[in-house]
């Protein structure tokens, strides 16, 4: 039963393409030899339909084929774009790197002049030309000496407005600075943002240390900021010392990452701002 109704089917499959196939010439015969306009316009609503089916399978691999190419040249042309679009990124980025340098150069730049320009009296930018670590001991040369205005107990200060030491020798052109980390140093310093004072040791070490506390109840910690109290009369008050790395230990300046430094110039009961 199974094959016959296959077999029917084919057949039925079979003369339906033939009389498609027969249709349009039929119709080409009749328009030659019996032009019929009524026959015509009847047949050609049923032969127009059936010729662009077969046209449409007839052409559909070419058709597919065109598609194909059409798709591959837009895909070549995306990867075009895409190559062009990254270069165009990498350069964008490249200008954004340069531009974050400069802006971090001029910011730096702003902090010295800033430094310079806020202090009551003068300042005096110096080079260090020598710095001398040994025995517990830490000072370092700068190029400015007496004939520049300078003398002993003037506070130094790192371009970004650490306090890096004290000028304790002074010479006609140049001066030495005794640095936080010299085991003669003991600064007067207040906890940020509180009337907690104390001082600060130096030891030798790149770590000074915390050796008192005017709060007896006061708990150091990481993070706590330093700065110069003047109650010792010696240096202005409001210099950033250091930060706290412990309860004990402070994070500050080291004289060998120092190139240029700033001499602050003015009486020690002004203050820095």
């Amino acid at each position: 039963m199974s094959q016959n109704k296959i077999s029917s089917r084919l057949s039925t499959i079979i003369k339906s393409a033939c009389a498609a196939a027969v249709l349009p010439i039929l119709f080409i015969y009749i328009m030659i030899a019996k032009p019929d306009y009524t026959i015509m316009n009847g047949l050609a609503h049923i032969v127009l339909p059936v010729a662009n089916w077969v046209g449409d399978i007839i052409t559909w691999p070419i058709r597919a084929i065109g598609s194909t190419v059409d798709n591959i040249k837009e895909l070549s042309n995306l990867r075009t774009e895409n190559e062009e679009l990254r270069v165009r990124l990498d350069d964008a980025l490249k200008n954004k790197n340069i531009c974050e340098v400069a802006i971090a150069e001029n910011q730096k730049l702003a902090r010295e002049l800033d430094i310079v320009e806020e202090q009551p009296r003068k300042a005096i930018i110096a080079d260090v030309t020598y710095d001398n670590t040994a025995f517990n001991h830490s000072t370092f040369l700068i190029n400015k000496g007496v004939k520049h205005g300078l003398s002993e107990g003037m506070a130094v200060v790192s371009t970004d407005g650490m306090l890096v030491g004290i000028i304790n020798d002074v010479a006609p052109y140049f001066s030495r600075v005794r640095s936080l980390i010299d085991s003669s140093t003991n600064v007067a310093v207040r906890i940020a943002g509180s009337e907690v004072y104390g001082f600060l040791q130096g030891n030798g070490s790149e770590t000074p240390t915390m050796g008192f506390f005017s709060d007896p109840e006061f708990q150091p910690s990481t993070g706590i900021k330093l700065l110069t109290s003047n109650i010792s009369g010696v240096l202005p008050s409001g210099i950033l010392v250091g930060e706290m790395i412990n309860d004990t230990d402070v994070k500050v300046t080291q004289p060998k990452t120092l190139s240029r430094v700033i001499v602050l110039q003015f009486d020690t009961q002004n203050e820095y701002k």
